[in-house]
């Protein structure tokens, strides 16, 4: 059943009489080694536990995992159970191992988790990556707690295969306000004047305050209970993604991250067992040909959450913000 939904709420459907269409767009994977060409550019819908070992050797650029974290979740219908330390590192155990060989000697791996499963997250990169470093992406989205800290925050762990990877870090500068503007000899030190405001571009660091959990008014947003936002998924594949590289999420889901890599012009792969999840992602890409913007991202740079929301100029309400070049052009 189709919900109702207000007529300002942007999130993503599919109607009953689009599914066929979307389903003829899956790969669905035989019981036989596939091969790069066969998967690339593809959503396969099946069982990560029956294809993960038929797929391609050291074929992907960047590895993205978003597993189901340690708690208790319905995924419409396909429910994960919470279980202990133990339990939950055995799991990743079973699969971890395996789908790393898909990975390119030169290659990147992000893993995604929470605080309550840092233990096991860190020893299954330790066993098999060399650990570059945790990110912690700030979640403003969650519930407050009475007699603990409101968690509303989340980690991804950054491993290599090798010293020899890439990494891009001028892709992933952010554009900052700056509070206190420094001049030196009366002209702006190492930040710049807009009608719009003053800003600095920053080199990323590992702790991130400007991303929005997609919500009813985005048009990125469905009803998947745990979508990863595209800005965050921007962020790792042009850090650790060549152009025309390839990006593989072994866990699609919604499909966010063959999306994005798809706006950003990477090849992509991805696998996930939910069929209305799968032509979810097939229809968000097909929206990705028309439209490749990507909230918080424009022309090359990632400003500070809100900051290209409307703004307030004298008694002109600002709709919209765009840069050109070093400038910025209002849309009124």
């Amino acid at each position: 059943m189709m919900k109702e939904r207000a007529s300002r709420n942007r999130t993503l459907t599919v109607a009953e009489n689009e599914y066929t269409a979307l389903k003829e767009r899956l790969f669905l994977p035989e019981k036989k080694e596939m091969t790069v060409s066969q998967i690339t550019n593809k959503t396969m819908c099946g069982d990560l536990f029956e294809i993960i070992d038929l797929l391609p050797a050291e074929f992907v650029d960047l590895l993205i995992i978003d597993p189901p974290y340690n708690l208790n979740k319905d995924f419409h219908g396909l429910k994960f159970s919470k279980t202990n330390d133990e339990a939950y590192l055995a799991y990743l155990e079973s699969w971890f191992p395996k789908i790393i060989r898909t990975v390119k000697p030169t290659g990147s791996v992000y893993l995604c988790g929470d605080w309550k499963s840092a233990f096991c997250l860190y020893k299954i990169m330790r066993d098999f990556t060399i650990i570059r470093n945790r990110i912690t992406w700030q979640r403003e989205k969650g519930r407050g707690a009475k007699a603990n800290w409101k968690n509303a925050a989340e980690d991804i762990w950054f491993g290599t295969k090798t010293d020899d990877y890439y990494f891009n870090v001028d892709a992933v500068k952010q554009k900052r306000r700056v509070i206190a503007p420094y001049k030196e000899n009366g002209k702006p030190k190492d930040w710049e004047e807009t009608i719009a405001g003053n800003f600095r571009l920053t080199y990323p660091s590992n702790f991130w305050d400007d991303i929005s959990i997609p919500y009813w008014s985005m048009p990125e947003n469905t009803d998947h209970p745990t979508q990863k936002p595209e800005k965050l998924i921007a962020k790792l594949i042009l850090a650790s993604c060549p152009e025309q590289g390839m990006v593989f999420d072994p866990f699609l889901g919604s499909g966010t991250t063959s999306v994005v890599a798809k706006k950003l012009g990477r090849a992509y792969t991805g696998i996930e067992i939910n069929e209305a999840y799968c032509c979810w992602a097939e229809k968000r890409l097909l929206l990705a040909e028309k439209d490749t913007n990507i909230q918080g991202y424009l022309h090359g740079v990632f400003w500070e959450r809100n900051t290209l929301n409307l703004q307030i100029k004298g008694n002109k309400k600002i709709t919209q913000t765009e840069t050109n070049g070093k400038d910025i052009v209002l849309v009124l």
